[in-house]
């Protein structure tokens, strides 16, 4: 599996980071450091969480795990498991939450849409870091990861949204719902 290498570069780059933030003691970055650290904890359970959904099979509007997921089954399940947060049903709704990323700007835990059906924001997956990302495929498919760069992905990428704020470490799409 490609799992291993991805979470071996999150946690060599959260160490590192740390390090450096533990270094500046004024009381403005330690503040900062406990938002950093709290973001990637939360980061860090999503990817855990997700992971633990790889073989599960796919479903078309599954949400259990049980049974099979499809796309936004598995998200909903594991932002919920993770870090307690509901989010909407459909990939399209998940959409309009959180803060729009740019494809340079991504993540681990951010999520990543594609134009799967001919319609924007058909499908979702969750983004893992180094190019690649969670997601239950289609029919027949199993949750399993897949690179971004892959050319069928590439094509129908549509967009990314951060549901967690790296700034304070609280779901964006929550602060946005008002």
């Amino acid at each position: 599996m490609h799992f291993r290498p991805i979470l071996l570069t999150l946690l060599l780059s959260l160490s590192a980071t740390n390090a450096v933030i533990a270094a500046d003691q004024t009381p403005e970055s330690n503040r900062e450091a406990r938002a950093f650290e709290r973001y990637t904890q939360a980061a860090g359970e999503l990817v855990n969480q997700a992971m633990g959904y790889l073989g599960i099979r796919y479903r078309f509007g599954g949400t259990s795990p049980e049974t099979g997921l499809d796309c936004s089954g598995l998200v909903l399940n594991v932002f919920r498991n993770a870090i307690g947060l509901d989010l909407p049903r459909t990939a399209t709704e998940m959409s309009r939450m959180g803060e729009n990323i740019s494809r340079q700007e991504l993540k681990p835990g951010d999520l990543v849409f594609f134009n799967t059906m001919r319609r924007a924001f058909s499908h979702v997956g969750i983004y893992l870091g180094d190019g690649q990302f969670v997601h239950a495929p289609s029919s027949g498919g199993k949750v399993r990861i897949e690179s971004l760069g892959n050319s069928y992905w590439a094509t129908r990428f549509n967009g990314a949204r951060r549901i967690v704020d790296d700034n304070d470490a609280t779901p964006a799409g929550m602060m946005l719902a008002r």
